[in-house]
């Protein structure tokens, strides 16, 4: 038994790793064509647009690894059948069940070094590509962040500066604010202190303002800013949540809810993460079953498509939950475990009778 575990292991992380490395040249190939479009009309070094084609290419692996582990199952059926190798496997006393069950294994613990270890470089690399591509576009001009002291953002208006320091959000006000602009050359321009604002629009309305320039200050019954953010802007601060490892991810949560700020989406990235495993597992179960099933035909090539097809299928079905998570319409735990129920139904169903298979 121990050495047909290593010869199915073997087998199974060659096929993993030539899915993969196809999936890597693809993705950097796309990367590299995005790179070359976004910087068209600006000059800049090759060798600078491929460095950000290969930071960003780990993050879009992580998300179609499912769906690598799919296909990567499938080439590991399509070996076996070749070389006649799973009859061998039967007529040893090895049912289809007990092969089923050492990938869903192996499947589980690759699932677990690829968000503790792959997933911590990729969002390093992730967030390594933002530094580097902000100063050509226009996110350089304004900046949001949360920290434990609150929400901080940097808003640019005309040639002036805006630093706005806010306690907490509740709906659509800031409370317990303080503003300061800066002119171009970051001289204080003035401050402005306020309980509350209404951030409803870019056009932002501050109750009960006291405005201080120099050593001379006004109280403002109401006082109306220009600004680029209004509160959606405000409630998709990071909508880039794949460029934050696990630890930031939680950090990040607790200075959410301090802040009153909306933790949906941090929360459905870390039930992502948390789920990945059990996802790889119910994709090589999927896989698993439906080669099995498909044996009979003997073209390859349409095996591969039948395999992409249902891979088409479950990203769309997923996405859709995801998408009802992410706007509230759906529990952040029914969004991510949803999808994997009913495709473990799915397997539940397809399971029967495998072994004669």
């Amino acid at each position: 038994m121990q050495i047909y575990i290593k010869f199915l292991t073997s087998i199974y992380f060659r096929s993993l790793f030539y899915v993969l490395g196809v999936m890597i040249s693809l993705v950097f190939i796309l990367n590299y064509l995005g790179e070359l479009d976004f910087f068209q009309k600006i000059e800049i070094k090759t060798h600078f647009t491929i460095f950000l084609a290969l930071l960003n290419s780990p993050t879009m692996i992580f998300d179609m690894s499912p769906f690598i582990f799919l296909i990567a199952i499938q080439i590991f059926f399509i070996k076996l059948f070749d070389n006649s190798e799973l009859v061998t496997l039967k007529y040893s006393g090895l049912k289809n069940s007990k092969i089923i069950r050492i990938l869903m294994i192996l499947s589980f613990l690759t699932g677990i070094l690829i968000i503790t270890v792959f997933y911590y470089f990729s969002s390093n690399f992730k967030n390594l590509y933002l530094e580097l591509k902000s100063p050509f576009t226009n996110d350089g001009k304004y900046l949001a962040v949360v920290t434990q002291n609150g929400l901080w953002i940097r808003d640019k208006i005309h040639e002036n500066t805006l630093v706005i320091n806010s306690s907490i959000i509740k709906k659509n006000y800031l409370i317990g604010n303080f503003i300061t602009e800066f002119d171009k050359n970051y001289n204080v321009i003035k401050n402005i202190k306020s309980d509350k604002i209404d951030v409803s629009s870019k056009k932002w309305l501050i109750f009960d303002a006291k405005v201080y320039e120099g050593n001379n200050y006004e109280n403002y019954e109401n006082l109306i800013i220009e600004t680029n953010f209004d509160l959606k802007k405000i409630n998709s601060l990071y909508s880039n949540l794949s460029s934050l490892n696990l630890f930031e991810l939680f950090e990040l949560r607790q200075n959410y809810k301090k802040l009153n700020y909306s933790i949906t989406d941090l929360d459905l990235q870390l039930l992502k993460l948390a789920s990945l495993p059990i996802f790889l597992v119910m994709m090589s179960l999927f896989s698993s079953i439906l080669m099995l099933r498909i044996k009979h035909l003997s073209n390859t090539t349409f095996q591969i498509a039948v395999g992409l097809f249902f891979s088409v299928i479950i990203y769309y079905f997923n996405n859709f939950f995801y998408v009802l998570g992410s706007t509230e319409k759906l529990g952040v735990f029914l969004a991510i475990f949803t999808p994997l129920i009913i495709l473990s139904l799915v397997n539940l169903i397809m399971l029967n009778k495998i072994n004669e298979k």
